[in-house]
């Protein structure tokens, strides 16, 4: 049964908006709740590696004036007024030290906030905190050398997924409301699937990606992890615009992802990929994924087989991409080769093959991106969104680096970057949502990919099948 604390703390944004706004509890209160919780938590699980509690509070305390001073329409108005947040601590936060998760910035503290911090911040939101990550967002398994591993709140000695792997860790066991991450080859889809959240990767250039530290700028994302579907597009709709300070960024309209939620649902068309997709599974992840896939057609979809030729070639142009991008930016930082030493084995050594890559191969794995993204496009004129798996397995143990898969012995983080990375090449947004757990009480995520610009159709969708179940409204023991 669960307690009081527990019932607020997995609450959603819109359900604390709800409490706020009646004076059933003040954003003071909440903020103390949450700092509690990680308090008392944060030790074991690693989620965070910076608090910002006096800062919280004194949020927390302006959230309440402004609820006294304005009533109830300035909740309604502003659905994140007073609700405690984290960020991914790949996100400049000024006056806040930003890590990356590297020893070398393990003292750093920007002058400016990232663009995102700022839309959170008119948006009334309470910063608790910087997440967890994965050296440098280069990484999956939120295993890092120099700040110790995140561990997963259903199995402690798991991996949670990376590299937003803090983030997903907080929302799951109830340190903060929601989050907001990173993602260039599945970083907020894979700890979501893992942890048993919602993580949503939107399209390429839908939020700006200036203050967040780079890693392949061709492929980096910023986007939401949330407890459920509705604060998924409550993040979206906060966050997303264009920023004259991001090139990158597009002149798109921003939809209210949020309000559209509920609209009745016209019948909806689901493909399955032929290829690639669904071949190399674990065969508990392929039954629950394949179930979950099955009962949207009970939500209205109708699932048919899709052909996406050559996505598996393509993944070799998304490691060209990530790892010329990756060693670039560490140079121009000024960090890499420079100050080598100071990474971990595992990230140098990625950095180090970043320099193998010729301008030719570097320029065919964009003519390849190009390709890949007009099958994605020409796929889903014939769908509505792509239903895939995101990770071929259950979390394995901290420090393991291969699984048994398909009676072969896998390499974790490929497995785990291979289903997740076809979407960053070409920049649809996919969605993480949770669709089951496994004999051993693990959580399984689906994969929905959409269409360019169309978070709000992917929203819809992903919230229909939610709706359906409750596997998001289990939380772990350790909570």
């Amino acid at each position: 049964m669960k307690t009081d604390e527990q019932r607020i703390a997995f609450s959603s944004i819109e359900e604390l908006g709800a409490l706020l706004r009646k004076r059933t509890i003040s954003p003071v209160e909440l903020t103390e709740l949450f700092l509690r919780r990680i308090e008392r938590l944060n030790p074991q699980l690693n989620a965070y590696l910076t608090v910002v509690a006096d800062r919280a509070l004194t949020d927390a305390r302006r959230a309440e004036r402004e609820f006294s001073h304005r009533r109830r329409a300035s909740g309604r108005k502003r659905p994140l007024l007073g609700i405690p947040i984290a960020l991914k601590d790949n996100l400049w936060t000024r006056g806040i030290r930003t890590t990356v998760g590297m020893k070398i910035l393990r003292d750093f503290v920007p002058t400016e906030d990232a663009t995102i911090v700022r839309r959170l911040a008119s948006a009334g939101v309470i910063l608790l905190g910087k997440n967890h990550l994965h050296e440098c967002a280069y990484g999956v398994t939120s295993n890092n050398a120099h700040y110790g591993p995140a561990r997963n709140p259903w199995a402690p000695d798991r991996i949670p997924g990376g590299s937003s792997g803090g983030s997903a860790v907080a929302i799951a066991s109830g340190l903060c409301v929601a989050a907001v991450g990173t993602d260039t080859g599945g970083s907020l889809r894979n700890p979501a699937s893992l942890c048993g959240v919602v993580g949503l990767k939107p399209t390429f250039g839908r939020v700006s990606v200036y203050g967040a530290f780079p890693l392949a700028p061709t492929m980096d994302h910023v986007g939401p992890l949330s407890r459920s579907v509705a604060d998924a597009a409550i993040l979206l709709g906060a966050i997303s615009g264009r920023d004259a300070k991001d090139p990158t960024s597009a002149n798109k309209p921003v939809a209210d992802y949020f309000g559209q939620l509920r609209k009745p649902l016209r019948k909806f068309r689901l493909g399955r990929p032929r290829e690639y997709f669904w071949q190399k599974l674990d065969e508990e992840i392929r039954g629950i994924t394949e179930a979950a896939a099955r009962d949207l057609e009970k939500q209205g979809g109708t699932l048919r087989e899709i052909t996406l030729p050559h996505v598996e070639e393509s993944l070799n142009a998304a490691t060209h991409i990530a790892s010329a991008e990756g060693r670039r930016t560490h140079e121009k930082a000024g960090f890499f080769p420079a100050r080598a030493t100071e990474y971990s084995e595992e990230v140098r050594t990625r950095l180090e093959a970043g320099a193998s890559i010729t301008a030719l191969e570097y320029l065919d794995a964009l003519d390849a991106q190009t390709r890949l993204r007009a099958k994605f496009d020409e796929a889903l004129r014939e769908v509505d969104v792509i239903v895939a798996p995101v990770v071929p397995f259950p979390p394995p143990p901290i420090g393991v680096d291969t699984v048994l898969l398909a009676g072969e012995q896998t390499d974790v983080r490929s497995a785990m970057v291979g289903l997740n990375r076809p979407a960053d090449l070409t920049g649809h947004p996919a969605i993480s949502i949770p669709c089951g757990f496994t004999r051993e009480g693990l959580p399984v995520g689906l994969q929905l990919i959409g269409r360019a610009f169309e978070e709000a159709t992917l929203l819809r969708i992903a919230f229909a099948y939610e709706c359906a179940h409750d596997w998001g409204r289990r939380h772990p023991q350790v909570a």
